[in-house]
């Protein structure tokens, strides 16, 4: 199961086949989107992302018969939330999410169009905030940055199920 799409602001090239349906979901799609500041800051955004990642999941779950773990659910809105509020928070232009399965894992993609790469910060324990970028990284078993044409890509990619030998989630020490 895959939510990838490419398409460009003018034109959406479309098999004849498919052309209908397409048509309809995009208007439909499209009747529901809400157009506002990249800066409004009123969480909205990033509370329908978790929503969006959470039916994501649950789809998984029913329609592809997947297993997925409540810690997964959990992780997954968690980086969702922490990507999405950076990106809002960095980036003056719009933010785009995908949700994908890739192999027994959900990969969170956020695209923004700031071009500065995140950095992790050094370890404080007096810094207040600021640690969304570490916390991802630490839950994640896979975590990538990326600089496209416009802007960067941030990917995450969390374990599905729980590891059976009860241990912490998250990368391998290297």
């Amino acid at each position: 199961m895959n939510g990838q799409f490419c398409c460009t602001g003018s034109r959406v090239l479309v098999h004849r086949d498919i052309a209908d349906q397409v048509r309809t979901r995009l208007t439909s799609a499209l009747a529901q989107v809400r157009l506002g500041s990249g800066g409004d800051g009123d969480g909205t955004v990033i509370a329908q992302a978790r929503h969006l990642a959470t039916q994501f999941l649950t789809r998984v779950q029913t329609e592809q018969g997947l297993p997925v773990s409540q810690r997964a659910l959990d992780l997954t809105q968690l980086v969702v939330s922490e990507l999405v509020t950076n990106a809002r928070k960095y980036a003056p232009g719009p933010v785009l999410m995908d949700l994908s399965i890739v192999g027994d894992m959900v990969e969170v993609v956020v695209w923004d169009s700031h071009p500065v790469l995140p950095v992790a910060r050094a370890a404080d324990a007096g810094r207040v905030g600021q640690h969304g970028l570490e916390i991802v990284m630490a839950v994640s078993q896979g975590f990538e940055v990326q600089r496209e044409p416009v802007g960067k890509r941030i990917s995450a990619r969390i374990a599905l199920l729980d590891d059976p030998g009860g241990a912490i989630a998250g990368r391998s020490p290297l």
